[in-house]
């Protein structure tokens, strides 16, 4: 007998962080989340999510076994900065099964429309501030840093059940041994136009991070809010992140453009920590997790480039390109042979364009999906 239920207790929440591992435990690719970060994402009252939204866990149980789950999620935020009437989905995670898969999003569909939605979107997890997206193509490699990993079966499962393509994630590969350059040797050159317009470049101080959140934030919230699906992340909502994002910074891939003392654009490349997690295969720190993150983070090769932000009125002046070649020339000196600019909405032609003339190569893709209620 197949059923779905909701998650109700802590035990249930362990069972529903868990249970990637099962589907996923003869994948070489797989990277387990954090088992604390995913327990405090979830969890009313430990994150800043649920300060103005809710969402609702469920389980998909054959007998005893459980077979999948779902999250319906209430992101008011959303519908309040976009206008419109939306839910989402997220934390979608199934065995291959589609009677399994039709009840999850059945059970995820109808409590959206208890709440009044008309319109479901998804997978967020659990908004596209965080991990988000089905991977569709790619599937020879493990994911990086804060990117999701899925068997290639649910974009069937999905569409069979009457979701439609929303819109796809572009990521980027970016080798620096075979990094355009040209750009490179024009990095001076950018600067110094830069300079003449008041503008420089600088790392993130690390010993003064308090200051720059708020800046940085400012940009963040900006520089993206004519994006498709973009909605601004609140104070409390980015503080949390900056303060987790603080344990793994490296200011040589975290820069920023000043004028006047004010912030105009940043650049944030995280290290690819996954390249640790992912020999913790139930995504527990302790006891050796931990010691592993710690140690081994000088060994890591693959940095992620995960946001790039340029104030309106500030586009268009090299920045951008500025920015990414700098990146690339921070990587001389240390283990770093590469990495991924991701994501990229694929009708940003303009950034996607930047990425591509200094040699990155698209090598995965991402769905959102969509139905109406």
């Amino acid at each position: 007998m197949k059923r779905v239920v909701p998650v109700s207790s802590k035990k249930e929440l362990t069972l529903f962080i868990d249970f990637p591992h099962s589907v996923y435990r003869d994948d070489k690719n797989y990277v387990p989340e954090i088992f604390i970060g995913q327990r405090d994402l979830l969890t009313p009252g430990k994150h800043p999510f649920f300060e103005h939204s809710t969402l609702q866990l469920f389980l998909a149980y054959e007998g005893d076994t459980i077979t999948g789950r779902i999250a319906a999620i209430h992101n008011r935020n959303h519908n309040a900065f976009t206008g419109g009437n939306d839910g989402f989905f997220g934390f979608f995670d199934c065995i291959d099964d589609q009677q399994t898969a039709d009840l999850l999003l059945n059970t995820a569909s109808d409590w959206l429309k208890q709440q009044g939605l008309s319109r479901m979107i998804g997978p967020t997890n659990p908004t596209t501030n965080d991990v988000c997206g089905v991977l569709i193509d790619g599937f020879d490699r493990p994911p990086l840093a804060m990117m999701p990993y899925n068997a290639p079966y649910y974009d069937k499962l999905l569409l069979t059940h009457g979701l439609r393509k929303k819109t796809d994630l572009l990521a980027y590969e970016l080798n620096v041994a075979t990094a355009n350059e040209r750009s490179l040797r024009l990095l001076d050159t950018l600067q110094n136009r830069l300079k003449r317009s008041g503008i420089t470049i600088r790392k993130v101080d690390l010993k003064n991070f308090s200051a720059e959140v708020p800046k940085i934030r400012e940009v963040y919230n900006r520089a993206w809010d004519k994006n498709l699906g973009f909605v601004p992340m609140t104070d409390s909502e980015f503080d949390y992140l900056a303060k987790d994002l603080k344990m793994i910074l490296d200011p040589n891939f975290c820069l920023v453009a000043e004028k006047d003392d004010k912030v105009v654009a940043f650049i944030l490349g995280i290290p690819d920590i996954n390249q640790i997690l992912i020999k913790n295969k139930r995504g527990r720190l302790f006891p050796l997790g931990l010691f592993r993150l710690l140690t081994q983070r000088k060994n890591i090769t693959r940095i992620r480039v995960l946001t790039l932000g340029v104030l309106e009125g500030y586009r268009k002046m090299g920045i951008e390109a500025c920015l990414y070649a700098s990146v690339i020339k921070n990587t001389y000196g240390t283990k770093v042979t590469g990495g991924e600019c991701s994501w990229m909405l694929e009708d940003n032609y303009l950034m996607n364009h930047a990425i591509e003339q200094i040699n990155g190569v698209l090598y995965k893709r991402y769905r959102l999906y969509e139905n109406e209620l």
